[in-house]
């Protein structure tokens, strides 16, 4: 079992305070190099053999690769899952007791994408919602300031559910009732907002909040852009009905709103359970 003292030297107080703050922090060389080989092999794996899922999108050159609900028939991502310290780190960064998993999504920018990832947040595309959640974006590749993904700080406290937005063509999901919003133009009023982004290297890892507002630029260079995305559960999350199609869909879920999810679809990978 990872011991207290070695999770507090991989998410100082420092980090979790900017965590709470800022509803995002980064943190560096978190990751090895077996791990990060693991998901190279594993992203290959899915590009090669797309989920139900599977999308791809971009305007002109270059295209979008996103998939998602693959870590149980791809081995490379079910033993990140349940093998490195990424639990941990969630279980940290949250202040929760408990982290359980929700699900992974990779998404590859090749080069030459003309397109944008939209501004959007994650908790209304999702059946889960909560104050103790957390997405990690870990690049598999240097990934330079001007096309890392991007996040408006403080945004998951504005109290806000924006409408989820479709990254094929930028428009808003159709949901019924007076709940949500169109999200504000951030791109046109970029100055009136604190937004976030780094030069990454492999192994490094951003953490963000599922209400967090943030988006990404487009690839136009000669590099790939692959990150992968494991989300992340902590004890106060629970199952909400949304008024419309969710993303991931999970079909035949049978919960209610108000319930923790189920552990048998999202397994509570920390604390570990002990060995037989």
């Amino acid at each position: 079992m990872v011991g207290r003292d070695r999770i507090a030297a991989l998410v100082g107080a420092d980090d979790v305070a900017s965590y709470a703050r800022d509803g995002v922090c980064v943190l560096r060389g978190i990751f090895d190099a077996t791990w990060l080989s693991t998901l190279r092999a594993g992203v290959e794996h899915n590009l090669a053999e797309p989920g139900p899922y599977a999308g791809e999108y971009g305007h002109g050159e270059g295209k979008i690769f996103d998939d998602y609900c693959n870590w149980e028939r791809i081995a490379e991502y079910r033993s990140f899952v349940y093998d490195s310290l990424a639990a941990a780190i969630a279980v940290a960064v949250m202040q929760s007791p408990s982290a359980q998993f929700f699900h992974e999504h990779v998404l590859v920018k090749e080069p030459g994408t003309a397109k944008r990832t939209p501004w959007h947040h994650d908790a209304p595309y999702y059946c889960v919602d909560g104050r103790q959640t957390v997405s990690f974006w870990i690049p598999l590749d240097p990934v330079p300031q001007d096309v890392c993904p991007e996040f408006v700080a403080g945004s998951h406290n504005w109290g806000k559910l924006f409408y989820p937005r479709s990254f094929a063509d930028d428009t808003d999901y159709e949901y019924d009732g007076d709940v949500f919003e169109t999200i504000p133009n951030i791109e046109q009023d970029r100055e009136a907002y604190d937004i976030c982004s780094w030069a990454l290297e492999p192994g490094d890892v951003i953490l963000f909040h599922f209400r967090t507002v943030h988006g990404a630029p487009a690839n136009p260079g000669q590099g790939r852009r692959r990150g992968f995305a494991p989300r992340w559960l902590g004890e106060d999350a629970r199952f909400v009905a949304r008024p419309g199609r969710t993303s991931p869909p999970y079909p035949g879920i049978g919960q209610t709103t108000g319930e923790r999810l189920r552990e048998d679809w999202f397994p509570v990978i920390w604390p570990p359970k002990e060995a037989d």
